[in-house]
């Protein structure tokens, strides 16, 4: 068992000790059984991050563009952008 220390506010360790008392265990006993059912309800299977996929990329804005041309126009330096846009008059 690994001893551990935590750290809450007054009105939820007021509110814990109160309970701990009218069920007659000790604070200790009673955050195990606390950490053990929020585990238990939030804890994924071992199988259940493995099934799980990345989603697919959208496709939003630049219309008209391939995937290399975004790149490209991605990696440019603003000194390089600003020398290949048409300048507005």
């Amino acid at each position: 068992m690994t001893r551990t220390q935590i750290q809450l506010p007054d009105d939820v360790y007021e509110r814990a000790r109160k309970v701990s008392r009218s069920r007659e265990i000790s604070f200790a006993e009673l955050a195990r059984r606390g950490l053990e059912y929020i585990l238990s309800v939030y804890d994924p299977e071992p199988g259940e991050l493995q099934d799980w996929e990345l989603p697919r990329p959208r496709r939003l804005g630049w219309v008209g563009l391939s995937d290399a041309d975004i790149k490209e126009q991605a990696q440019l330096t603003a000194t390089e952008a600003s020398l290949t846009r048409p300048r507005r008059r």
